[in-house]
C-alpha cells in the first residue's frame, strides 16, 4: 500500500540540522497491523507524518498504491488524505462544544457532505458510545474521547488507519479497549498502523517496526 525509497527528513533547531528520517526503506502491506516502538526522540511522529501524507521528505520516494505522492500538490495531498487515510491521536482533538455524533462526523462537513446519521450511529455502536452521542467531550472519560476519535477517523471511510500512541493517555483498562477497536477493524480487512511506547500492545500487533536514530528495522 505504502512504499518508502530512501527517505530523508531534516528539520532545523536554530542553527542545528536534524536528521530525523535517515535513508529509510519501508513496505506497508494492505491488511497488515504494525506497531512502531522506539525512544523517544528516534522519527516515529516523523515516520508517521510522511506515511500519512501529513509532511514530505526532503529526498527520496513515497508512493501510495504505487503512485508517487512526495511531489504532489497540497490540494493533491489534502484529496489523498481526506479519501484514503484515517488518523488518530493521543491528543483526541475533539471540538468541545460539538457532540460525540457531531464530532464524529466533522470530516464529513469538511467535505461538504451531508452527514449519513445511520453511519454515524452505526459507528458509536461499534466504539460502543451508542448511549453518549447527545454528549459533549467535556462529559466523557479519556477512554470514551479516544473512541469518539476513532469513530471519526473511519467516518471516511479510509484505506489506512494511522494511530499516534492512542493509549498513552489511558488506564490499561482502558488501553486495552482500544486496542482491541484497532484489532477488530484489522480483522475485517482495515490496514492498521501505531505507534506505541507499550510493548505488550506492540508484541500483540502483526508486526512490530522499530526506529532508532531515524533509522527503521523490521
Amino acid at each position: 500500500m505504502i512504499r518508502l525509497n530512501k527517505v530523508e527528513k531534516t528539520y532545523r533547531r536554530g542553527s542545528e540540522a536534524v536528521r530525523a528520517l535517515r535513508g529509510v526503506d519501508l513496505e506497508i502491506h494492505c491488511g497488515e497491523f504494525a506497531a512502531v516502538t522506539g525512544p523517544s526522540g528516534a522519527g516515529k511522529t516523523t515516520l508517521l507524518h510522511i506515511l500519512g501524507c501529513l509532511d514530505t521528505p526532503v529526498s527520496g520516494e513515497v508512493l501510495f498504491d504505487g503512485v508517487r505522492v512526495d511531489s504532489m500538490t497540497d490540494k493533491e495531498l489534502t484529496l489523498l488524505r481526506r479519501e484514503k487515510i484515517g488518523f488518530i491521536f493521543q491528543q483526541f482533538y475533539l471540538i468541545p462544544g460539538l457532540s460525540v455524533a457531531d464530532n464524529i462526523a466533522l470530516p464529513l462537513l469538511f467535505r461538504k457532505e451531508k452527514p449519513d446519521k445511520a453511519r454515524i450511529d452505526s459507528l458509536a455502536r461499534m466504539v460502543g458510545l451508542e448511549k453518549r452521542t447527545r454528549h459533549v467531550p467535556a462529559a466523557l472519560s479519556g477512554g470514551e474521547m479516544q473512541r469518539t476519535a476513532i469513530a471519526r477517523a473511519l467516518v471516511n471511510q479510509p484505506e489506512i488507519l494511522l494511530a499516534d500512541e492512542p493509549t498513552g493517555n489511558l488506564d490499561s483498562e482502558n488501553s486495552e479497549k482500544i486496542f482491541e477497536i484497532l484489532n477488530g477493524l484489522n480483522q475485517n480487512g482495515l490496514t492498521v498502523l501505531m505507534i506505541t511506547h507499550n510493548a505488550d500492545l506492540a508484541r500483540r500487533a502483526g508486526r512490530i517496526i522499530r526506529i532508532k536514530d531515524g533509522m527503521v528495522e523490521t
